[in-house]
C-alpha cells in the first residue's frame, strides 16, 4: 500500500475517534411521538418476568428517531450475590456478534479488497476441496462457495446440527470450534467436513460467519480482534465490547443461568461453552463477543443512519443496503430452524429481514430487520418507525420470551 495512503489513513482514523465520542441524545418519549403511559407496561412486563424466575434480570433500551427514551434494567444479575442489574452490565452477546463481523467484510468490499462475489477458496484455498454430502455419497461442488453464500448463510456450512448425518458426524470429529484453535486452523478442520447441501441451494445456520472472521484476517492482515478494535470498536466509541471481559470489568459481567421455563434458575457453567473471562485462541466473529447495550445501541444506530455515526463513517449506504435488504437467492424463500420456517422472513448481509406478514413473530413490522444470541439477547430495527430495540438477558437455552413479551407493548407506545 502507497506509504502516504497509510499515513492519511491512520491519520482519518485519530480524527475519527476523537470526534465520534459524543453519547445519544436522550429524549422523553412524547418527544418522538411514544407514550410514556404505554412504555410503563414493558416496566410490568420485564418485572413479572423476573418476578416469576422465567430469567434473572435484563435490560431494555429503545431509541426512536436517533433518540434513547427507555433504558433500564430489571432484576439481579447475579442471584448468588444479590447483585442488581445495571444498565453498564457487560453480556455474553453470542450470534449478535455476527452482525458486527459482516459489517467488517462489507467495509472491506467497501474499500475493492474483496467482492461477496469471490470465491471463498481465494481466500482460503484449503476450500477447493469442499464435498457436499448426499443421499448418493460424497459430491463435488456445482459451484465455488462465495463470501455472499458465508454472508446469508446459504454455503452449506453448519453447527454440525444438519439432517445430514454423516456431515454432521465429521464436524463433531473435526471439532472446528474449539476454542483453543486460532482461525486458521478451524478453517482448515472445516474443509474436512462435507456441506450440508450446494452453496446457494438452501439455507442453514452454522460456523459461515466464523469463516468470514479468517477471511477478514487473510485480506487485512491483521488479527480478527486488532481490525474490529480499530476498524468498527474505537471509531464507533464501544469501549466494553470485546472477545473478553479484562480484569477490571468482571464487576459488571452478568452471570448466565440456565432456565426451565417453569421458575427455576440455575448457573450455567462454561463446560462446552468459552469462558469470557479468559482470552481464547479461537476469535469467534460468529459468536465470541461480550457487549453492552450501550455499544450496541451505537453499532445499531450507525446502521440505521447508514453507516455512519457521529463523524464515523465505516460503511457505504450501499452496504447497509444490502445488509439490511434479503439477499436470499431465489431457490430459498425463508429461513428456518428444524421444523421451525420462518415464513415471511429473508436474510440480508448480516441480519435476519422480515419481508411480509405470517403467522411467524405476529408483532413484527414489514422491513423489520435484527436477530438475538444464544443467551436469549435481542435486537431489532424497524425502519418505518424509525425505532431501535435491544433487549439483553443472560437465559439459556434460547428463548423468545422476553422479545415477544415486549415487543407488541413497544410498538403500541408509538402514537405518531
Amino acid at each position: 500500500m502507497n506509504p502516504l495512503r497509510v499515513f492519511v489513513c491512520v491519520v482519518l482514523t485519530i480524527a475519527t475517534q476523537r470526534l465520534s465520542a459524543a453519547e445519544i441524545p436522550t429524549a422523553k418519549p412524547e418527544d418522538v411521538g411514544m407514550s410514556s403511559a404505554k412504555l410503563a407496561k414493558v416496566d410490568d412486563a420485564m418485572s413479572n418476568l423476573v418476578e416469576q424466575h422465567k430469567l434473572a434480570g435484563g435490560i431494555v433500551m429503545i431509541a426512536r428517531h436517533g433518540k434513547v427514551i427507555h433504558f433500564k434494567p430489571y432484576g439481579l444479575a447475579t442471584i448468588e450475590a444479590k447483585r442488581p442489574m445495571t444498565t453498564d452490565a457487560i453480556m455474553r452477546i453470542y450470534s449478535m456478534s455476527k452482525a458486527i463481523t459482516s459489517s467488517a467484510v462489507m467495509m472491506l468490499v467497501d474499500e475493492g479488497r474483496l467482492s461477496v462475489d469471490d470465491p471463498v477458496a481465494k481466500y482460503i484455498p484449503s476450500f477447493e476441496k469442499l464435498k457436499v454430502d448426499t443421499d448418493d455419497g460424497l459430491v463435488a461442488l456445482k459451484r465455488a462457495m462465495t463470501i455472499a453464500d458465508l454472508l446469508r448463510h446459504t454455503s452449506g456450512l453448519t453447527y454440525g446440527n444438519s439432517p445430514r448425518t454423516n456431515a454432521d458426524a465429521a464436524f463433531k470429529q473435526a471439532d472446528p470450534m474449539n476454542h483453543e484453535i486460532t482461525l486458521k486452523e478451524m478453517c482448515e478442520r472445516l474443509a474436512e467436513v462435507p456441506l450440508a447441501f450446494q452453496p446457494g441451494e438452501d439455507w442453514i445456520y452454522g460456523v459461515s460467519i466464523d469463516v468470514l472472521g479468517r477471511v477478514i484476517e487473510v485480506v487485512s492482515e491483521q488479527p480478527l480482534d486488532q481490525f474490529l478494535q480499530e476498524r468498527i470498536f474505537q471509531p464507533l466509541d464501544m469501549p466494553d465490547t470485546g472477545f473478553f471481559v479484562p480484569p477490571e470489568k468482571r464487576g459488571r459481567f452478568a452471570q448466565a443461568y440456565n432456565s426451565d421455563g417453569k421458575g427455576k434458575l440455575t448457573i450455567a457453567d462454561n463446560e462446552g461453552r468459552r469462558d469470557f473471562t479468559k482470552p481464547k485462541a479461537l476469535l469467534s466473529g460468529g459468536g465470541g463477543l461480550v457487549s453492552t447495550a450501550r455499544d450496541y445501541m451505537r453499532f445499531l444506530l450507525t446502521i440505521q443512519q447508514g453507516g455512519k455515526l457521529g463523524d464515523a463513517r465505516i460503511l457505504s449506504p450501499e452496504s447497509v443496503r444490502l445488509m439490511t435488504t434479503s439477499q436470499l437467492p431465489e431457490a430459498v424463500s425463508n429461513i428456518y430452524f428444524g421444523e421451525q420456517k420462518r415464513i415471511g422472513v429473508g436474510f440480508g448481509f448480516g441480519f435476519s429481514v422480515r419481508e411480509k406478514m405470517s403467522d411467524w413473530d405476529r408483532e413484527g413490522h414489514v422491513g423489520e430487520y435484527g436477530w438475538g444470541g444464544a443467551a436469549s439477547t435481542h435486537y431489532w430495527v424497524s425502519p418505518k418507525d424509525d425505532l431501535i430495540v435491544i433487549t439483553l438477558e443472560q437465559t439459556l437455552p434460547y428463548s423468545f420470551m422476553t422479545e415477544f413479551a415486549v415487543k407488541g407493548l413497544i410498538y403500541d407506545a408509538i402514537v405518531e
